[in-house]
């Protein structure tokens, strides 16, 4: 293309309000900035020239700011896969009866009670770690079923049938063995803020042997570390 056409081509888009990555999109030449700028340093700009650039630079923000939470997004997520992958063979350790009663016992330790010596007593809100604590407590030791026992302490806004019958789900525990609920009393007349709230699940086990076998094995486990 004649220089001078190109020149004057170039001004004419300028004059539209065209940026420069626009121009040289449209006439298909890489024209340096630095070239396009001599050229149109004469041209008027449109009075929304300034706002449209502005609103351009808001949505290429933009668009960098969600191509950069995508990478970061697909960065953790390779990470987190790596540290699956390597301790993916636990899967496979857990099933031998000793590792499953070292995790039981640490579980213990860690949010049961060590006062109720003649029965073991487990509360928390999270139904993965209740679901996990009943499940070790069950494959570890022959457990007689009529033994638990399950009291919810939960807020006075709470729904107690709806909650007892989503925590026998999670407990595979029956009805007829949950204690009367308890309700906090601190939280009549205050709304709940967290909608997902399950309330407290209390787990009551009436075994001796067990609770002092766990804490012997965690008692070792200490010792030994």
């Amino acid at each position: 293309m004649d220089r001078e056409i190109t020149i004057k081509k170039v001004q004419k888009l300028r004059k539209l309000g065209k940026t420069y990555s626009e121009i040289k999109k449209e006439i298909g030449q890489n024209i340096p900035k630095s070239t396009l700028s001599y050229w149109c340093k004469k041209i008027p700009l449109a009075s929304d020239y300034h706002k449209m650039i502005q609103a351009l630079n808001v949505s290429n923000l933009n668009k960098a700011r969600n191509i950069a939470l995508m990478v970061k997004r697909a960065q953790r997520e390779k990470y987190l896969k790596s540290i699956e992958d390597r301790n993916r063979h636990f899967s496979q350790v857990i099933k031998n009866k000793d590792s499953a009663k070292i995790a039981l016992a640490m579980l213990y330790l860690g949010e049961g009670s060590k006062s109720s010596k003649g029965s073991l007593m487990f509360g928390n809100s999270d139904p993965v770690i209740i679901k996990l604590f009943v499940n070790l407590l069950r494959y570890c030791y022959k457990i007689d079923e009529n033994k638990f026992r399950c009291t919810l302490q939960c807020r006075a806004d709470q729904n107690i049938k709806k909650l007892e019958k989503f925590w026998a789900e999670i407990t595979k525990i029956p009805l007829s063995q949950f204690y009367k609920a308890r309700i906090d009393p601190r939280t009549i007349g205050k709304p709940s803020k967290k909608p997902d709230y399950k309330g407290v699940c209390r787990i009551d086990y009436f075994s001796a042997e067990i609770f002092i076998e766990l804490m012997k094995i965690a008692d070792i486990i200490y010792k030994g570390v």
